[in-house]
């Protein structure tokens, strides 16, 4: 189950699956709908006005809330509903975005930064390793330069 949702990389970077990421933000976009709609049709239900009378009715007004789209076939009346709409546009418009960065991310095929990050870690990793490389030479250089010297002075 764990590799269909992340793969870690060789520097133990979780790097996770664009799918699923997609499916847990439409989960949680709609399971937050669900959940909004019952606290508007709680406001809404039996007040005067209201032409959000069901279950349906409300998540529908909260679906069309969260896409922006807002049809205007059914809002709140009550000070409590709106209040439940609004949280559901800030709420649902940060998911919404979410999945259709995903969706672009998938179709477009921006770059990837996770692939950057793990490329400039390589590099950083092969030039360190070079540098140590590189002070070790020159460690036995000195080293070298020093017994070349003193075998001078001793000779002199």
């Amino acid at each position: 189950m764990q590799k269909y949702i992340y793969k870690t990389d060789q520097y133990g970077i979780r790097n996770y699956s664009l799918l699923a990421l997609g499916a847990a933000g439409v989960c949680l976009l709609y399971s937050v709908i669900a959940l909004f709609a019952l606290a508007l049709l709680h406001f809404e239900e039996g007040a005067l006005n209201s032409n959000i009378n069901s279950y349906v009715d409300a998540f529908w007004t909260l679906q069309m809330s969260a896409s922006t789209i807002g049809f205007g076939d059914h809002f709140p009346v009550t000070f409590g509903g709106r209040m439940v709409v609004a949280l559901m546009f800030y709420v649902g418009v940060g998911l919404v975005g979410f999945i259709g960065a995903l969706i672009a991310e998938r179709m477009l095929g921006f770059a990837d930064t996770n692939v950057k990050n793990r490329e400039l870690r390589q590099q950083n990793s092969d030039i360190l390793n070079h540098n140590k490389t590189l002070e070790k030479k020159i460690d036995l250089l000195i080293t070298r330069v020093e017994e070349v010297a003193s075998s001078r002075q001793t000779n002199d």
